[in-house]
């Protein structure tokens, strides 16, 4: 049987859309930040974009993870998430895309793990973002690492949404793998019972 059209799964074209979306963030950004070397190998447009966010968003985490605001001792944790990101997350974007595309529900469970998962990485960067001070002559006198009134609300604007749909992912597959166990079961109660029927029958029809 065909499967249904992506653009009649409103909750899957937004999924597909998300990783889609998440692929060169995590190429460009992911790989210069947990191997700054690779800049020279890549093109230098290309290698030049972090540069750019960062001078655009003074993005706290990115910023010290590619150490172009303060140390990249000081954000091991959030190092070790991108390699996460880099070497779990990007590989379940590719198949997670092509799987729902052919709507193969044996995805399911792997979108479930990626978007706990997620979500759970997300709490403390959104805290890191959310506690990051406003520029102020204070904190660019003690170095101070912070951001303006207008970088913060684009940061939490771009990294919320992000946030949301793995939020929204994750119960969204809990359900679905739920239904689809429930279901199987149901399934399995009713094919035990009809046995148990027709053997009963059986037995009546011998004992005549």
């Amino acid at each position: 049987m065909a499967p249904e059209p992506l653009t009649q799964r409103p909750l899957d074209l937004v999924y597909v859309c998300y990783f889609l979306s998440h692929i060169p963030a995590t190429v460009i950004l992911g790989t210069q930040a947990l191997y700054p070397q690779s800049e020279s190998l890549l093109p230098s447009a290309i290698a030049r974009l972090p540069r750019m966010y960062i001078e655009m968003s003074q993005d706290p985490l990115i910023g010290s993870a590619l150490g172009l605001i303060s140390s990249r001792e000081s954000s091991t944790w959030f190092v070790s998430l991108l390699a996460v990101e880099v070497f779990f997350q990007l590989p379940v974007f590719i198949i997670g895309t092509l799987a729902l595309r052919k709507d193969c529900k044996k995805i399911y469970v792997l979108l479930l793990i990626y978007g706990a998962s997620t979500v759970t990485t997300f709490i403390p960067s959104l805290a890191v973002l959310f506690s990051t001070p406003l520029t102020s002559p204070e904190t660019i006198a003690k170095h101070i690492v912070s951001v303006t009134a207008e970088q913060k609300v684009m940061l939490l604007s771009s990294y919320i949404p992000f946030f949301l749909v793995s939020l929204v992912m994750t119960i969204d597959m809990a359900a679905r793998i739920y239904k689809l166990v429930h279901s199987g079961l149901q399934a399995q109660q009713a094919t035990k019972s009809r046995w148990r029927h027709n053997n009963d029958l059986l037995q009546t029809h011998a004992a005549i």
